[in-house]
């Protein structure tokens, strides 16, 4: 069985009933995936410059890859290669002038290693993917807390409800592979769309601003299977 990540988990509910059993039945056939929850290599260059630009707090990072993807996007002749740079490029515009510190505590942060291993939970006999961008460590009132950061694009972006399923699996993410030491927070356990600028946190879905749609989409594809 194949491994799922959330963005083919957000693509299964907005399938036909017909469409939905051909997706269960292609998860059966257990061939091994390239692309990953970032979204691949399609958005790697935003994507990339932004968590680097949150990890270091440095916004050059940001300014200096639209500079270079402009100098890419003036140096191909393909128009397929043109559209991909400015879509990368359009959606680091809109980081430029961003404080990417409003999705941080004011805490000193430690930024601490992601465990390859852990990526994978397994959730009603079902192997989901789950790779955040960071996961970071900070005290607050003697209490040793953790949060973490997803960035994640996809052409047009996705509802507020389906960005609530990235952060539901990343605050389990969290329990999971680190509760053991410290007190996930979910202020701080963050899914962010790029492409819209925008953010769901796990304590939106607790409070019942966004709706829990993780558990039932998986229950769907299990009965399915």
């Amino acid at each position: 069985m194949q491994k799922l990540s959330i963005k083919k988990i957000v693509e299964f509910r907005g399938k036909s009933d017909r469409s939905k059993k051909h997706f269960v039945n292609s998860l059966k056939l257990d061939k091994p995936k390239d692309e990953e929850e970032s979204g691949g290599d399609y958005w790697v260059s935003c994507l990339s410059a932004i968590s680097n630009s949150y990890k270091l707090n440095d916004i050059e990072l940001i300014i200096n890859k639209r500079i270079e993807l402009e100098e890419k996007y003036g140096d191909t002749e393909y128009n397929t290669t043109k559209t991909m740079y400015k879509r990368n490029i359009d959606i680091i515009y809109n980081f430029e002038d961003f404080d990417l510190n409003q999705w941080k505590p004011l805490e000193e942060l430690k930024f601490i290693k992601k465990n390859k291993e852990n990526s994978v939970l397994l959730i009603k006999g079902l192997q989901i993917q789950v790779t955040p961008n960071h996961v970071f460590t900070f005290q607050r009132e003697g209490i040793d807390e953790i949060g973490s950061i997803w960035f994640i694009a996809k052409l047009n972006g996705f509802s507020k409800s389906e960005l609530g399923m990235f952060a539901d699996i990343l605050y389990r993410y969290l329990k999971i592979n680190f509760a053991k030491d410290y007190s996930p927070n979910g202020k701080y356990c963050i899914a962010v769309d790029v492409f819209n600028n925008f953010e769901v946190s796990f304590s939106q879905l607790e409070n019942g601003e966004i709706p829990y749609l993780l558990n039932s989409t998986l229950d769907e594809i299990k009965k399915l299977i």
